[in-house]
């Protein structure tokens, strides 16, 4: 497995030291660009940035009595700065949300950082694992019932490329929110100009939005939490496969079973994917909270406050469900068990059945109408399905397949190789 970062990386992201700290960086930036535009003594500034700090403890006791959780801060900041013609040059110009928008920006990007760096581990697993089992003949389902033969590298190449598609996604949505704003009450620069605001946000490796309310608007938000809701069910569709192709009667891979795991408290014999059931009951959660998300959009006027109670829920919950998700994924492709044995009894367990449609073909090339060809075969594969005949060999026996079809073309006919003969050229596709 991919050497990469844990859990709590992400869950210090959305601390509240580490979200009051983000608080701070913002004010400390703003007075220091301030100050070099001669609106706030460079003194103060910089005794702003030195001295000004906060415990959680006291914005919280603070914030119990003033019910104002930026006060509490900024009262809090003061009080460490310890003095009054100083701390007056604190938040100066500013609003609350130009501090909470701007740092939660600086906490999103940190996040970001984190859950790419999960995709790519995600996917750079999913292409070694695709190359070993490029040639691993398996039966393709659909409507969970054998179709043609494809390989087990297909099915693999096939989620790192959808994962590489929500990498592009989230991407997009992450840059979309790698915005500050510092335009004041209702976003008209009433206290501060846009030159202002947009060298605090370069100070902070923001871009500033081109125009805002009191807030950045939530659209920004319902995208980004929207790419992870889609993610995170690319994880629970590889999860759910990888549950069916574990049951008992299908068995072709399994997740890894560790010697002193137990997969059941009365039956010893169980191995159950739970990993695999794991990530889809998650994904779920992320699903639902990017429907909260698109409620966040419509606020009153210039803002309201319904927005933000929801986002302390879904914002640290969704990234840190994505980016466990995503090392939860990782783990169990890195560590899959796959029994390319079983894959092919199951591919001939049907005595030839999924090759149907190449004998339709074939019969219709050797100048069999096609309706003619497909009533024909599919008679004798109803007559195979329900009597649990070797369906090749009946049709060996069939006077008009063999009067146009030579035995070595009947051979042909049944051999996956032949329609596994373009599998290079996907991965090439795929892969370049």
């Amino acid at each position: 497995m991919i050497a990469r970062y844990t859990r709590p990386a992400m869950g210090r992201i959305w601390s509240d030291e580490n979200k009051f700290r983000s608080w701070l960086t913002v004010e400390t930036a703003a007075s220091q660009v301030l100050a070099r535009f001669g609106l706030v003594p460079q003194a103060a500034a910089d005794a702003i940035r030195d001295r000004g700090n906060f415990t959680v403890d006291r914005i919280n006791e603070i914030e119990a009595e003033v019910r104002h959780d930026v006060i509490a801060f900024t009262t809090t900041v003061a009080e460490h700065i310890a003095d009054p013609e100083v701390s007056r040059w604190l938040h100066f110009g500013l609003t609350s949300t130009d501090v909470v928008d701007t740092a939660q920006a600086l906490q999103l990007k940190a996040a970001s950082d984190l859950i790419r760096a999960g995709i790519l581990a995600l996917a750079e697993t999913l292409k070694n694992r695709a190359i070993e089992f490029k040639h691993t003949p398996i039966v393709g389902r659909t409507h969970g019932v054998h179709a043609e033969p494809t390989t087990f590298g297909l099915k693999l190449l096939i989620w790192y490329s959808e994962v590489l598609r929500n990498l592009t996604r989230f991407d997009t949505a992450a840059e979309d929110l790698r915005v500050g704003k510092l335009s004041g009450a209702v976003g008209t620069f009433g206290h501060l100009k846009p030159e202002h605001e947009e060298a605090i946000c370069a100070e902070l490796g923001l871009k500033p939005v081109a125009v805002a309310t009191q807030i950045v608007q939530r659209d920004r938000h319902a995208a980004y939490i929207a790419s992870l809701a889609i993610l995170c069910s690319t994880l629970d569709k590889i999860a759910t496969e990888i549950r069916h192709l574990q049951r008992t009667e299908v068995r072709e891979v399994e997740e890894f079973f560790s010697e002193k795991q137990k997969g059941s408290s009365a039956m010893p014999h169980k191995r159950n994917p739970v990993t695999s059931e794991q990530i889809s009951g998650l994904a779920r959660v992320v699903r639902a909270n990017a429907q909260v998300a698109f409620e966040d959009i419509a606020l009153w006027h210039e803002r309201d406050i319904s927005h933000s109670s929801a986002e302390r829920i879904i914002l640290p919950d969704s990234t840190i469900l994505a980016d466990y998700l995503l090392a939860k994924t990782e783990q169990l492709i890195a560590k899959l068990l796959v029994y390319p044995a079983r894959m092919l009894r199951n591919l001939e367990s049907t005595g030839g059945l999924i090759f149907s449609g190449q004998l339709l073909l074939d019969l219709a090339a050797a100048g069999m109408s096609r309706e003619d060809a497909y009533r024909l075969v599919q008679s004798h594969a109803m007559r195979a399905w329900k009597e649990y005949l070797v369906f090749r060999d009946e049709i060996a026996r069939v006077p008009e397949i063999t009067a146009r079809l030579t035995p070595a073309q009947l051979v042909r006919a049944f051999d996956y190789h032949r329609q596994l003969a373009n599998v290079d050229a996907i991965f090439t596709r795929v892969l370049k």
